[in-house]
C-alpha cells in the first residue's frame, strides 16, 4: 500500500495511449483537480503524442513504471480490453484508485474480483461508461426520476457505424455497454438476455447482432450493435407511460426530444376500442447544456476520489454489465435466452 500523502490535485498515471487513450489523457491533463505525473505506452509515437497532450508527465517504459511509482495516487488503465484486468489488479494491489475504459472485464468472475479488491483495499473504482455522463442523457435521467416519463415500459438503442472492426471482440462486446450501462440506470439490474447476431468479416466474431435484455420489474430492452452498417446511428429511444423521450447524440443541436404522446385507459368504455385512447400532445425539446462527456466522466473520477465515495459508474456498475456481456456471449453461442445468475 502506497504511503504517499493524497493531495489537493490527485496524481494520476496512465497505463494506454491509443485512439480513445488519447482523449481520456487529454482530459485528465485539463482538470485542474488532477495532475498527470507518468504515461506508458509501447509505441513511441503514442507516447510522442502523450508528451504534447501532457508536458509534464513522464514517459516510462512500461506499466510497472506506472504501477510502482508511489507518488502516482490513481491509475487509468486505457489498454486493449484483454488487459484491462490485469492491469487493474495490479493498480489496486498497488493501492491505487482504478478507472478503467469499458467494458471492466471479460467475464463475470474476473469482474467480481476487481470489485472485491477494490473494496478490500478502500480503493475507488470506476468504469468509462461515458453515456452515464453526457448531458442530454443526463437530462432524460432526470426527468426520469421527476416521474416525467411515467413508468418506463421498454427503451431501445440503436449503435451502428462502418468500423472501427475489432479482432478480440465482437459488435455487441465493443458497443453494448454503453447502452446496458443506461439500461440499468433506468430499468434496474438485468435479470435474461436473448441475442443474435452474424460473424459476417471474421469467424466467431460477430459484426451485427440485437439484443433483448429483461429487466426485473418487467421492462424490456432492446439493442441493436453493428460495425457493418451505412449509417452512424446513436439513438436511444424511452416509452413511458406519460411521456416518450429520444436521445439521438448525432444531432448537433436538439440532441433531446420528449414527446407527450401515450395511451391512455379510458374509464366506463364497453369496449375494447373506447377503452384505449391514443394521446398525441407537445414535442419539446429542452436546452441541454454544451460540456464534454469525457470530460464530466474524468472529473467525477476524480471528485470520487477527493470526496471519498464511489463514483457514479463504479466497479458494481461495470459488474453488472459484463453480466449482461457473458450472459449475451452464451445465447449467441447457443442460441436461447439466457437468465442472468447471482
Amino acid at each position: 500500500m502506497s504511503s504517499f500523502a493524497f493531495t489537493d490535485a490527485v496524481r494520476v498515471g496512465q497505463i494506454g495511449v491509443g485512439r480513445w487513450g488519447r482523449n481520456l489523457l487529454r482530459n485528465f491533463a485539463a482538470l485542474d483537480a488532477a495532475e498527470v505525473v507518468a504515461v506508458c505506452d509501447p509505441s513511441d509515437p503514442a507516447l510522442a503524442e502523450a508528451a504534447r497532450l501532457a508536458p509534464g508527465a513522464r514517459a516510462v517504459p512500461n506499466a510497472l513504471g506506472v504501477l510502482g511509482d508511489d507518488t502516482v495516487e490513481a491509475v487509468v488503465v486505457a489498454t486493449e480490453t484483454p488487459l484491462h484486468v490485469e492491469m487493474a489488479e495490479a493498480a489496486l494491489r498497488a493501492g491505487k484508485h482504478v478507472f478503467v475504459e469499458k467494458p471492466l472485464a471479460q467475464t463475470v468472475d474476473e469482474a467480481e474480483r476487481l470489485v472485491r479488491l477494490a473494496e478490500e483495499h478502500d480503493r475507488r473504482l470506476m468504469v468509462g461508461h461515458l453515456l452515464r455522463y453526457h448531458p442530454a442523457f443526463r437530462h432524460v435521467e432526470e426527468i426520469a426520476a421527476e416521474g416525467a416519463l411515467g413508468d418506463i415500459r421498454y427503451l431501445y438503442s440503436v449503435r451502428v457505424n462502418l468500423g472501427v472492426v475489432r479482432q478480440q471482440e465482437n459488435a455487441f462486446d465493443s458497443l453494448a455497454p454503453h447502452d446496458l450501462a443506461v439500461a440499468r440506470a433506468f430499468l434496474g439490474d438485468a435479470v435474461a438476455v436473448t441475442a443474435q447476431g452474424r460473424a459476417i468479416l471474421q469467424e466467431g466474431i460477430e459484426d451485427v447482432v440485437f439484443a433483448t435484455v429483461e429487466h426485473a420489474g418487467g421492462a424490456l430492452a432492446h439493442l441493436h450493435c453493428s460495425w457493418l452498417d451505412p449509417h452512424k446511428v446513436r439513438r436511444t429511444t424511452w416509452v413511458g407511460s406519460r411521456q416518450m423521450a429520444v436521445v439521438d447524440d448525432m444531432e448537433p443541436a436538439e440532441k433531446v426530444r420528449v414527446y407527450d404522446k401515450g395511451v391512455d385507459t379510458v374509464e366506463g368504455a364497453t369496449d375494447l376500442a373506447g377503452a384505449l385512447a391514443v394521446r398525441t400532445g407537445d414535442i419539446a425539446v429542452p436546452r441541454i447544456p454544451a460540456a464534454e462527456p469525457l470530460r464530466l466522466e474524468c472529473q467525477e473520477f476524480v471528485d470520487a476520489i477527493r470526496e471519498n465515495r464511489p463514483p457514479r459508474t463504479d466497479g458494481v456498475d461495470g459488474l453488472e454489465v459484463v453480466r449482461v456481456l457473458e450472459a449475451a456471449k452464451t445465447s449467441l453461442r447457443e442460441g436461447r435466452r439466457v437468465e442472468i445468475a447471482r
